[in-house]
């Protein structure tokens, strides 16, 4: 075991920004320009809140009683109209109140309390919407210091060393960070990737992880030295420019790889959700070519993957129909898909049984093929 205070020295002092102003809100620009900014009750006493209200300086802000529920944001039907001017227009500064940890087992060990919930991005199978009533943009919690206090308490109570190796990790236990965002574009917002990075660097046990579907090269400055995995979403450019709402170009997330892996990112493939439509294995194919021909060999000698088929939901799919109907012609397919409750009591949609387990073997046949080199780490 660790001691604490070894464990707890490194999360007290948030670091300070390497990245330049100017080009944090140029990039900011491209995908979050917030006009108007809640801020809950209580949260303007933190450092974290002063400094993102000064990357906003124009922005008109409002306070309200909880980030949870804001009127006129929160479940209100009329905001599926302006899904995306929210996304672009609109942040949530809140204070997180509780730290849960949950098992994981799949892309992580544990998934930590997250530094956010909601997305600037506007994928048309993202859960988040379903749990937030229509509108999600950005909530940014800006209380980082118990967040990092936390994870480091929660780590200082296992093994300096994982009893034996997983298909998690075969050393360090690892937190996923971002289940309900995506951590690059927050980092738009503000700094707490970036202390969260310091922190996981410093901590000996333990490593951090999340996907992302945005190429935010001010992370390269991190210095993560192989304490935080990034894991690139991909799918076929056809389909995701259809569903992918506000997210990078596949082509930019694969050559954003071998960047990452030289700026001390260890980075893995995510390839979430597979969706089936006429002739998705072809283009699956000419996916994975596109991988092989980019990565050079420090890429692949680290490269692992996840494979996840898409989960939908019925009340997700009333939502889209109100803003993005054409994703639903290849989301909702009651023709291929059947009812099955999810681990947290959710009633959801997917594949068929028997039909599914086809449907992975031909893309585990596939990746074989084309990436051999690409360990799936799992895959349902």
């Amino acid at each position: 075991m660790l001691a604490e205070d070894e464990q707890l020295r490194f999360a007290l002092t948030p670091g300070a920004p390497t990245v330049t102003e100017a080009a944090a809100s140029e990039s900011a620009r491209q995908l979050l320009d917030a006009a108007l900014i809640y801020v809950e009750r209580g949260a303007e006493r933190f450092a974290r809140t002063q400094e993102i209200l000064a990357r906003f300086p124009r922005a008109e802000r409002r306070e309200v009683a909880s980030h949870w529920q804001i009127p006129g944001l929160h479940g209100n039907e009329g905001s599926v109209d302006s899904w995306v001017q929210i996304k672009r227009t609109v942040l949530v500064l809140g204070v997180r109140k509780s730290f849960p940890f949950r098992d994981n087992g799949r892309s992580s060990d544990f998934v930590a309390p997250g530094i956010s919930n909601g997305c600037a991005m506007a994928c048309a199978y993202c859960y988040v919407p379903r749990r937030k009533g229509f509108a999600n943009p950005i909530t940014t919690y800006v209380n980082i210091e118990s967040i990092m206090r936390a994870i480091a308490r929660h780590a200082v109570n296992l093994p300096r060393r994982r009893p034996e190796p997983s298909q998690v990790d075969p050393a360090l236990w690892v937190y996923e960070i971002g289940e309900n965002g995506d951590c690059s574009a927050d980092a738009l917002v503000g700094d707490n990737l970036r202390d969260l990075v310091a922190a996981f660097r410093l901590l000996p046990n333990a490593k951090a992880t999340f996907a992302t579907k945005f190429v935010n090269r001010a992370l390269l400055d991190y210095d993560p030295q192989r304490k935080t995995r990034l894991r690139f979403s991909l799918m076929p450019q056809t389909m995701s420019t259809l569903v992918d709402v506000r997210t990078s170009r596949i082509d930019a997330r694969i050559g954003a790889v071998n960047d990452f892996v030289a700026a001390g990112y260890e980075v893995h493939l995510n390839f979430s959700p597979v969706i089936v439509y006429e002739g998705w294995q072809q283009d699956y194919a000419a996916l994975f070519r596109q991988v092989d021909d980019a990565l050079n060999a420090e890429s692949k000698a680290q490269l692992a993957a996840e494979v996840i088929f898409l989960t939908h939901n019925a009340g997700l799919h009333e939502v889209n129909l109100g803003w993005h109907p054409k994703a639903e012609e290849h989301l909702w397919r009651p023709d291929l898909q059947e009812v099955k409750i999810s681990n947290t009591g959710g009633e959801n949609v997917r594949y068929r049984h028997g039909y599914k387990g086809r449907l992975l073997a031909e893309f585990r046949a596939l990746i074989s093929k084309y990436l051999p080199y690409c360990p799936i780490r799992y895959a349902f």
